[in-house]
């Protein structure tokens, strides 16, 4: 198999990209070098052939773009999930999450008929490859904004982005 990877600058930072010829299958938030993200996707993929560029890259930089500017609600790339059938529930749950609108670790937890997993849950989103497409960051605490890969910093951006303003 071969995956393309890619990066490419917006106003919060450099982003990383691993996709197939037509699907994309990591997407990296900026706190991570490209050197870090080529070898989580060498861990990820093992066997696979990494190459530069790639069609989908353009694609996954033009709606990152559109989204940080205010343009773009919701992604229409392509995109392959690669989880364990746990992450896979709550991902997909995740996923449905509107633009603009959170739910608590909990919620996620009861919506997939784990009440009492709410820590798996945040467990499950802390290894999500496709954020701001799957927008974990629209996951929170009941008690605040709970943990984020890219830094709570970075989802208190995203979800002002969004309209939603908590401490």
């Amino acid at each position: 198999m071969i995956l393309y990877l890619a990066e490419f600058d917006s106003p919060i930072g450099r982003f990383h990209t691993a996709a197939s010829s037509d699907k994309l299958l990591m997407l990296d938030l900026p706190e991570r070098s490209f050197d870090e993200f080529r070898a989580a996707v060498a861990t990820r993929f093992p066997g696979a052939t990494l190459a530069p560029g790639g069609k989908i890259a353009q694609w996954v930089e033009m709606e990152v773009h559109e989204y940080l500017e205010r343009r773009r609600t919701q992604f229409t790339i392509p995109c392959r999930l690669e989880a364990p059938p746990f992450h896979r529930m709550v991902l997909e749950r995740v996923a449905a999450i509107p633009y603009g609108h959170t739910l608590t670790y909990g919620a996620i937890a009861r919506a997939i008929g784990k009440p009492g997993a709410a820590r798996a849950v945040g467990a499950a989103n802390a290894r999500n490859p496709l954020p701001l497409l799957i927008p974990c960051h629209r996951v929170v605490a009941s008690n605040g904004l709970g943990g984020y890969g890219g830094g709570l910093a970075m989802k208190r951006k995203l979800l002002e982005l969004e309209g939603l303003s908590l401490l």
